[in-house]
């Protein structure tokens, strides 16, 4: 029984060594405020056609979908999470081809959401579309699409959250456990103790591979879905994920070491991180540049 035990604390020693060894705490050290202007400008991509309001087209520069948008504005889901009433009744996609295509909505759903996210999820060469769609009654979902014989179908879905006025934010679309496939990060119900969900697509179905709770990328009522960054912050090939913390009060940047998702860093801040987070590239990785609600701006990263 000595030497078991003896074994035993010896791999509890080890298992503690690695965790402290993977998480770090970052430092927060704040900078001229007019950085965040140079350094993140507001969103670039084309305004979507279609009358919904802030609504942006995404685009691709390979594979099958060349870009997606939102388009037949509707109040019929009076939640207003993005600072109105106004939500998306219809996908339309423009092919390779040039060929225009769409998805209607039934009356009891809404794309409640900016835009759309273009990306190879599976590494077929096809490209997959990413929505946020919610029920009137279950709440919101992830919901991919992609061409199927020629016609723009759904693909894959994480099932509605389960009640009116639940809602999640996609954080992030990336290889985050390396490799050619890509992950999808986003946080459920960010704004009442929300959960960081990694979903992956195998062709037929999205399959949650690691989830996490303790975190929120929106403020309630903003129409600023960019409170993350991807980044490979440790130079390991995998890209990994900035976030705030539930309180919106600490960074916390998430990766996966050997399979596992892991607090790789965090950094405390003085005031809520209410602004979209910038990447700055360094030598040793990355560092995140955060806007407070206090108005100052923080450069996050090892120091």
């Amino acid at each position: 029984m000595g030497a078991r035990a003896a074994l035993l604390g010896s791999v509890l020693l080890v298992a503690m060594a690695v965790a402290l060894q993977a998480q770090q705490v970052w430092h927060a050290k704040a900078i001229d405020d007019g950085a965040l202007s140079k350094r993140l400008g507001p969103e670039t991509w084309v305004h979507a056609p279609g009358g919904l309001p802030d609504g942006l087209v995404a685009t691709r520069g390979t594979g099958d979908i060349r870009s997606a948008w939102y388009a037949m504005p509707t109040k019929r889901y009076a939640h207003g999470i993005l600072g109105d009433a106004i939500e998306a009744g219809e996908l339309k996609v423009r092919t390779s081809a040039g060929k225009m295509l769409s998805v209607r909505l039934p009356e009891t759903q809404v794309f409640e959401d900016r835009y759309p996210r273009l990306a190879d999820l599976d590494g077929d060469g096809t490209t997959e579309v990413v929505t946020i769609r919610s029920s009137v009654t279950e709440g919101a979902s992830v919901t991919v699409y992609g061409l199927t014989g020629g016609a723009l179908a759904e693909r894959a879905s994480t099932g509605f959250i389960g009640r009116a006025n639940r809602w999640l934010n996609i954080a992030g679309i990336a290889s985050f456990k390396g490799g050619t496939a890509r992950q999808i990060a986003f946080v459920r119900t960010p704004h009442i103790g929300g959960t960081l969900y990694i979903y992956e697509y195998d062709g037929n179905r999205l399959i949650k591979t690691a989830s996490m709770h303790g975190f929120s990328n929106h403020v309630i009522g903003s129409r600023e879905m960019r409170l993350s960054a991807l980044a490979d912050v440790n130079n390991d090939g995998a890209i990994d994920l900035a976030l705030p913390s539930d309180d919106r009060n600490v960074l916390r940047v998430m990766g996966f070491m050997k399979g596992t998702l892991t607090e790789l860093a965090s950094a405390p801040l003085p005031s809520r991180i209410d602004k979209a987070i910038a990447i700055e590239q360094t030598g040793a990785g990355a560092a995140f540049i955060v806007g407070l609600s206090n108005g100052n701006v923080y450069r996050v990263g090892q120091p």
